[in-house]
């Protein structure tokens, strides 16, 4: 039968699709893990992956085996999971992944206290976009995310943490930087930036601006909010931009401003998702609690949610 050990050294290298990086990946060296393979592929009696000195490749069986070794080996890692829970319900270490569009802006609000109060508790954090996020939670790679909300899928546990409003963001020289707040009728017309498609932001803009007839930018998308607040400052358009992001790094900068919109005021809703048959269930229920008590006194220019 195989073991753990080579079950994970296949999903190294059908994640890497490289034997080097793969056994760095396992902290192994690279002679160990194409052995381990080799006896893998002799125990079951099939290639699994295909060699050479211009590629590796997994067959369709390894490639099948490998998705179902990951099934298995999040099985296992939930498995250690409950146990330690039972010890420590906040300790050891969680894998927590973190859409682009928030996790510089809202991890150093909570990271502090949340140490403090819980030391023996270790965030691994991993950003990315929504599809890629929610694939590596599936596949047991991440165990939560902070992710924006609603989610619908039946297979997923989500507790919604906070409202964080959209501010429109535009040079100091705009016309509209005049103003104390601005009318959402006034944007018909505006070229709006935002972050390029795959981003759920992106998608949020897009609807708003088909509401008050602004003009969605697809000559500039961007890949970051700082290449938006860029755009933003040399004149390309004004952004609609979360207020976290524009506390840290729009409020300090001499080059673009930011005003509030006339209500309904725009916002984005942001939580945290996990599966529902994760091992830890209750205690990210327990650390959701913590998270509101510290964004109530770490971050007023969001609504907190129970």
């Amino acid at each position: 039968m195989p073991t753990l050990q080579q079950l994970r050294y296949l999903v190294a290298v059908a994640d890497t699709l490289h034997f080097r990086r793969a056994a760095e990946r396992a902290h192994v060296t690279q002679p160990t893990l194409s052995g381990q393979l080799k006896e893998l592929e002799a125990k079951l009696g099939i290639q699994l992956v295909e060699r050479s000195r211009a590629r590796v490749v997994l067959t369709p069986t390894g490639a099948e085996i490998a998705s179902r070794a990951r099934a298995v080996l999040r099985d296992v890692d939930d498995i250690k999971a409950l146990a330690q829970q039972g010890q420590h319900p906040l300790g050891g270490t969680i894998r927590v992944g973190v859409v682009q569009s928030l996790g510089s802006y809202l991890l150093p609000l909570v990271i502090p206290d949340l140490h403090a109060r819980h030391p023996d508790l270790k965030l691994y954090v991993r950003e990315g976009l929504a599809g890629d996020l929610l694939a590596r939670v599936d596949d047991g790679t991440l165990d939560l995310l902070f992710f924006p909300l609603p989610i619908t899928r039946a297979d997923l546990e989500s507790q919604r943490l906070f409202r964080e409003p959209l501010l429109a963001v535009m040079a100091t020289d705009h016309p509209l930087a005049a103003k104390t707040q601005i009318d959402r009728d006034i944007l018909r017309g505006e070229t709006i930036l935002t972050l390029e498609p795959g981003h759920r932001l992106h998608e949020q803009i897009r609807q708003i601006c088909e509401d008050v007839g602004a003009d969605l930018s697809l000559d500039y998308e961007a890949t970051s909010l700082d290449t938006i607040r860029q755009m933003v400052a040399m004149g390309l358009g004004i952004s609609l931009l979360p207020a976290l992001y524009v506390r840290s790094e729009v409020r300090p900068n001499t080059l673009v401003t930011a005003r509030p919109l006339s209500g309904p005021v725009p916002f984005r809703s942001i939580g945290m998702v996990w599966r529902k048959t994760a091992a830890r269930g209750e205690a990210f229920a327990e650390l959701a609690q913590i998270l509101r008590r510290i964004l109530r006194d770490t971050a007023p220019e969001v609504t907190v949610i129970d």
